[in-house]
């Protein structure tokens, strides 16, 4: 195989979301360093933009930002992007027709939730719309989709009419996560307790976590809150028997503050069972901290026997469990389970999907 594998990053300035920024950084640093003999990665960036990525030859720097680039995509207005194996880490690729047998030119797209379709009111409208646009671009235009699971591949196969374009590459957790020298330092800057679980979920999904830290006599934070939730957020601890000043919210942290927070958690709570990739249930197994899931195809899939998946009536029981009797084989079990999971692994099977292409 010799080959230019070139990889979208939309994000390097104007991020839309921090995981996937970071997804397609470590994806695309992993991508070079896995590299088959004869082949190279190159970067297509919006305006203003300047990889770092050590062994990237080349960089296509597009003439529109990153917003008016979104829009142009959406449109199939792709012009000065070029053609050859082009490979994006989220939707935000030049999807248009195409010659894959003649030219050998071939896009793929990548897609890491299906919020937009299954639970439109946790994004701006927008958001929603923009995914919806650029999904049906891919039905047409796209070479391959990756979803990150297997529960979303059968999900997506119901949405859209991919048939045998669906592929399944696992993220993993960011690259360098592991608990940073001045983690104490950075929970006390966070004005976090001694001791607490850390709750992700939604509105609709967190009481059970509340719940939990109540049968467990411990504090709740709750990361990656939407801003201006915390008011309600509070509410639903209360009303779950947690009073306001033991429930914790904050909203999205650095990469570094995360490792910081795990450090110092006693497990972590997943409470929705949406199709979206659990970014924070595989940095905490990552840290070997113990994880309870509430039922759902992804958490099966990420997940397996890495830690304890319940219905979200039993995540009180589970809780109490994991910080009790089972805390050190949950521990284990989480740390052994996130193995799976590496970007390195990722970009061999990216690598591998576009020779099969």
């Amino acid at each position: 195989m010799s080959a230019r594998l070139r990889v979208v990053l939309d994000q390097l300035t104007h991020v839309v979301d921090a995981d996937q920024a970071s997804a397609a950084l470590d994806l695309a640093s992993a991508l070079v360093k896995t590299a088959p003999s004869g082949c190279v990665v190159e970067a297509i960036v919006a305006a203003g933009s300047e990889p770092s990525i050590d062994g990237v030859s080349e960089v296509r720097r597009l003439p529109l930002a990153r917003r008016e680039l979104a829009a142009s995509w959406q449109l199939g207005l792709t012009q000065g992007v070029g053609g050859g194996l082009i490979h994006s880490a989220t939707l935000m690729a030049p999807l248009v027709r195409h010659d894959r047998v003649h030219d050998h030119d071939q896009t793929t797209a990548t897609t890491w939730d299906l919020l937009a379709w299954d639970a439109p009111d946790s994004l701006s409208k927008t958001a929603v719309s923009w995914q919806r646009a650029m999904l049906k671009r891919a039905v047409k235009y796209a070479d391959a989709v990756v979803v990150p699971s297997h529960a979303m591949a059968e999900r997506i196969g119901e949405i859209a009419k991919l048939g045998d374009r669906i592929r399944v590459i696992a993220g993993a957790a960011p690259a360098g996560f592991v608990v940073p020298l001045d983690a104490a330092a950075r929970r006390k800057a966070l004005s976090l307790p001694a001791g607490y679980i850390v709750m992700t979920g939604s509105e609709r999904t967190l009481d059970s976590g509340f719940r939990a830290a109540v049968a467990a006599g411990v504090e709740a934070v709750v990361l990656d809150a939407p801003e201006g939730s915390e008011p309600r957020f509070a509410e639903i601890a209360a009303a779950a028997g947690l009073p306001e000043s033991r429930a914790h919210i904050r909203g999205v942290l650095s990469r570094d503050d995360r490792a910081a927070v795990f450090a110092g958690a006693s497990a972590l709570v997943a409470t929705s069972g949406l199709p979206a990739w659990p970014w924070r249930v595989v940095e905490a197994m990552t840290l070997g901290v113990p994880v309870i899931a509430v039922e759902s195809g992804v958490h099966r899939d990420v997940i397996a026997d890495g830690g304890a998946i319940v219905d979200g009536a039993d995540v009180p029981d589970a809780v109490v469990d994991a910080l009790g009797s089972g805390a050190r084989r949950l521990s284990v079990l989480a740390a052994d389970r996130s193995r799976a999971f590496s970007w390195l692994g990722a970009a061999e099977r990216v690598w591998g999907l576009h020779a099969d292409l």
